[in-house]
This record gives C-alpha cells, structure tokens and sequence, in this order.
C-alpha cells in the first residue's frame, strides 16, 4: 500500500497527459485517485515500518528508493490526501470552464506525489529529488493561466526563490552527511553518537567546534524551508503565486506545500535525536525562531492593508508559517507540528471559501467591491466565518486556539521577547480577518456586477466546505489526534507553565482586535487606514526588482558576456577555429598546382637532405 500510495498519483499524471487529456476523462481520474490515496492513508494511519530498494551503486556508496512509515508520516499523509482530496473535488466545479482543465488535474495529480515522496521519504536524497519536483509542479500550475503575464512572471518568482534556498538545503544535505556518515533518517542518530552529541556533557565542552559545525548544517537545512515555507527575505513568491486557480492556492499555498519546510526540519530533528539543552544551545536554534517571529509579525503587518481577498490570506498563511517555524527554533516542534494539522485544514476552508466567493462575484477578488455576501451565500458565509474563527483562535471551540496556545506556551517558557511578538501577530491576526470577514459580508454590496449578483455555490463546491468546517473545530481536540500522535497537544486538557497569562493574552488580543476591526470597518465603502509601508509590503518586492533583478542581473550579464567574449568565444572556441583555419591557409598555398614550383621544390628539399646527410 505504501507504493500505491506513493505511485498512483504519477501514474494518473502520465495517463492524463498522453492518452485522457483529449477525452474529458482527466478530472474526474485524477479525483478518483486523490479519493483512493486518501483512503489508502487512513488505512496506513499508525503504521510502521520503512521499506526501500536499491537504486544506484557507486563503489561503497549506494542510493535507495525507499518509504518510512511512522506516526510522523502517516499523520502528515492525512492531511496532504485528505486536502487534496477536497480541493479535487472543489476543483471539478470550479475549473469546469476552464478549456486547459486537464492539464491542470495533470498538475494536481503530480503534486500530489511529489508532495507523497517528500512525506514518505527514507533518506535525504529521495527527499531532495520530490522536493525539486514539489518546486516544479507547483510552478506549473502557478502559471496555469501563463497567458497572463502576471501569472507568467508568478510562477517564474516562486521558483526561482525556491532554488535560492534550495541550494543551501543542498549544502545543509552534503554537511549533515559528513557529520553523521549516513543520508538514510533512520541511521541519522547512530551517526551523532559517534560525532558525540548525546552526551550534552561532553558536547558542551566541545561546543565550540561541534556546535560551529552542527549549527551551520542545521541552517543551511534551514534554508530549503526558508526557501519552501516562503520565511523572510525569500517570502515574496507566496503573495504573487495567488496568481494561480484558487484551489491551486488551497492545497499548495496554505496546507501543504508551504508546510513541508515545517515537516522537514521536525524529520530532521527527530532524526538526528538531539538532547533537548543540546539543540537549545545551538545558535542555529536561536536563529530559526527569531526568523519565524519576525516573519510572523512582517507578514501580520502587511496583511492589514491587502485588498485582494486572496492576499489577506496569502499574508496570513506566512504569518501563521512563522508561527511553526519559531516553535520549530524554540525546540518545541511538537507544538509547531500540531499547528501546522490545525491550519490546513481552516486554512484550506479559508482559499476555498475565498474561491467560491471569486466565483461567486464573476472572479473580482478586492474586497471593497464585495459586501453583502453572508445573506447571498449563507453556507459559504458560515463557514467562512467557522475558519476565520479557527485562524483567530475562537477559545475552546476552535481548533487553532489548541495549537496556538502550544506556541505561545513554547515561546513563553523559551524567549519572552518573542512570546511578545507572538501575542501581538495574535492581535493583528484578529484584526485582519475582521476586516476582511466584515468588509466582505456584512453591510451591503458595493459592486452590482459582481457581489450584486452573487448566489450560493453549488454542492461540488460547498460540501468541501462544510468538512472543511467540521475540522476546523475539531482537529485541535484529543480525540481527532489520538491516533495522530506527532500532531497531539502536548498540555492535552490545560496549559503550560505561565497558563494564566497566556490564557489572558489570547482573550485579550481576541477581544481587542474583534472590536477595533468592528469599530473602524462596520459600514465603511473603503479603508480609514493608509500606511503606506504595509501596503506596499515594506518596498521589500520594489527592492528586489529595482535592485537585484534589474542592476544585479543586469551586471552579472554583462559579466558573463564579458568572459564569453573574451575567454570563449575568442580565446578558446573564436581562437581555436581561427587557429585551424590560418594553418589550413598557409598549407593551401602550398598546392599552387604549378609543376614548375613542385620541381623547384622537390629540388630544394633534395639538396637539404643531401647538406644534412653529409654535415650532421
């Protein structure tokens, strides 16, 4: 069942692309098989076991194929079917129309097993090579409308960011294998026997070059997730690829794709079986978590001044990234993993209500066209309303106020610093998403061709939905992650040390971002607020155009057409060939064709044989 699980959705992509694609058959196979692996995870659910065949021998060194099943994958692979499997179906409605529909349930279906390989993945090589496939994939159906050349230069953004970090997850690979002597996850704690870190004593005392060594690994490794899960700086590709089909946006950019750079730094942590003081005093600890809090507020900021419904949501999802990230730098992953089941799924329920919402208006995504929408679409309203609950941490009934409350925990027990940032991205977390629900849903419609004219969505679409719904309250409690036990609470029934004063912040920053986005959105036609700087996404996009892409690239061209020139063209290629050709020059006018210059010639060569014989 792991190879089924693993394979099928390739083989639905390779069957979709050279024989179904002309038939209209395409959709409703890559749905049957997302409905399949999703029944096939269930049944793997708690399961053990790691299986692998060879694949590639070179001397000593060999390369595996292989599959780990624990409760760390099998877990992970409920929520990437399990959403999959939703946006599949939310997707037969809305790309119904669209005329290049199977090629977009091709890409659907090969994401979804590059995103099996990396979760099922045994050793760090396979995990690479899905991870290459997971950037490819998603950068086809980024710019599934590449007609447009937004979602052109899109898709080109998020993968070009992504192979950025992607070169230092490389390097962090190539170290983690000369500190451990093994690529395969399983013989990864061997490996730091040896290298003497499990004895925090004896680490401690060779901190300097250990730690050095171990820390600059784990943040190379660190950089595929940066790259991945879109942390500062290389974030800017998750906010432009909601260029691409909405469902595109729920399954790749806010449940699982964005999250594999969570799993794989929890993978390598479990791997690597670090004492906790051990990986605490790392630096490259330190450094995880305060990129995953300044990320988390950045990305907070921004999302305060979006306008396109789907922005609000990319920022969010950023911002909740950080969130794990930081739990993640706070050796506390558990926590990290935990909120990353609880967002999914409320996420997911968020892009979708957003689609269906798109779909709704005749595809207008600024808010401040919309209103009116909660008695036009009811059920898309209430759930909608169910995740922005979930996101804002709604206390006891929500799944996201289970999860939150861990990462808070961590943070106050870990830096109080960054516990102080945490609670305040709570607070804009609410204000946002207030703004949002209220200007989207409330008061009256603004636009008479779009939110004028909207109505519910139909049962393909809303039934997604609802489920979605269903989890977003109830995937934080024990019974939903008993058997999920890398995404259990860790403080199951209460809280953490200091659990009055986290209680009390979440209410607090729940209740006063409730009432300010009341307050100032309630019946307004546009913002009251301006702030330039978060609008305009702290000019950090303009940066990069202005300054990286236009003089860098610019100079780096002209650097490289240089050397072309130069060395290549006229050195070594320009220069050879016009080397031959002089030579094939000088011989030729030796073959004059005249018998008179061949004789002569003949004559000379003969006295010179003589003079040589004779004197030498």
């Amino acid at each position: 069942m792991p190879w089924i699980l693993l394979f099928l959705p390739l083989a639905v992509a390779a069957a979709n692309q050279l024989v179904l694609k002309k038939t209209g058959l395409a959709p409703l196979v890559s749905t049957g098989s997302s409905v399949a692996t999703f029944i096939i995870a269930v049944l793997l659910l708690g399961k053990t076991g790691t299986y692998d065949f060879q694949w590639a021998t070179i001397g000593d060194f060999s390369v595996n194929i292989g599959v780990q099943l624990d409760k760390l994958s099998t877990g992970m692979m409920i929520v990437v079917t399990g959403i999959g499997m939703l946006v599949h179906i939310f997707s037969l409605a809305y790309m119904k129309d669209d005329e290049a529909k199977a090629r977009y349930f091709t890409g659907l279906s090969l994401f979804m097993f590059s995103m099996t390989g990396i979760v099922l993945a045994s050793n760090f090589i396979m995990t690479f090579i899905f991870w290459e496939l997971v950037g490819l994939s998603s950068y086809l159906l980024i710019g599934h409308w590449y007609q447009k050349d937004s979602a052109a230069d899109a898709a080109k953004k998020a993968f070009l960011a992504n192979r950025v970090g992607d070169f230092g997850f490389m390097v962090g690979i190539l170290m983690i294998w000369g500190i451990t002597g093994t690529l395969t996850f399983g013989g990864m704690a061997d490996g730091m026997k040896a290298f003497g870190a499990d004895n925090a004593g004896y680490f401690a005392q060779n901190s300097a070059a250990y730690g050095c060594i171990l820390s600059m690994a784990l943040l190379f490794v660190f950089c595929g997730a940066v790259g991945k899960s879109a942390q500062l700086p290389l974030h800017v590709w998750l906010p432009d690829a909601m260029e691409g089909p909405t469902p595109v946006s729920a399954l790749i950019h806010a449940a699982t794709m964005v999250a594999a750079g969570v799993y794989m730094l929890f993978r390598v942590q479990l791997s690597l079986a670090l004492p906790e003081d051990v990986l605490a005093g790392l630096f490259s600890s330190q450094v995880i978590a305060w990129v995953g809090g300044i990320t988390s507020l950045a990305a907070a900021l921004m999302a305060t001044q979006q306008d396109d419904i789907k922005k609000i949501l990319a920022y969010s999802t950023l911002s909740q990234l950080g969130y794990m990230v930081m739990a993640v730098g706070l050796v506390s992953s558990e926590a990290g993993m935990f909120h990353l089941f609880t967002h999914a799924w409320f996420k997911a329920l968020l892009f979708l209500g957003s689609g269906a919402i798109i779909y709704a208006c005749h595809h207008e995504q600024n808010i401040w066209k919309m209103g009116g929408l909660l008695k036009k679409m009811p059920i898309t309203g209430i759930t909608f309303a169910i995740g922005t609950a979930a996101l804002i941490a709604v206390p006891y009934v929500t799944a996201g106020f289970w999860s939150k409350e861990e990462i808070l925990a961590a943070a106050w027990n870990g830096n109080k610093a960054l516990f102080g940032i945490a609670v305040f991205v709570a607070f804009l977390t609410t204000f946002y998403m207030t703004r949002a629900f209220v200007v989207t849903f409330l008061g009256k419609p603004r636009d008479e061709h779009g939110a004028g004219h909207a109505h519910e969505v139909g049962p393909l679409m809303s039934i997604p939905l609802v489920l979605l719904a269903v989890m977003a309250v109830i995937a934080g409690f024990g019974f939903t992650t008993d058997k999920l036990s890398a995404f259990r609470p860790i403080h199951e029934g209460g809280h953490a040390e200091g659990h009055s004063i986290i209680l009390g912040a979440s209410i607090a920053t729940l209740i006063l971002g409730l009432i300010t986005g009341f307050v100032l959105y309630k019946g307004k036609d546009k913002d009251p607020l301006s702030v330039p700087p978060f609008k305009n996404r702290f000019y950090i996009d303009g940066f990069y155009d202005n300054f990286l892409v236009r003089y860098f690239q610019d100079a780096f061209a002209a650097i490289v057409h240089f050397f072309d020139e130069l060395f290549i063209n006229g050195i070594f290629v320009g220069g050879l060939s016009r080397g031959a050709e002089s030579l094939g020059n000088a011989f030729r006018k030796v073959q004059s064709g005249s018998l008179q210059a061949y004789a002569f010639a003949f004559g000379i060569g003969t006295l010179l044989v003589i003079y040589f014989t004779v004197f030498f």
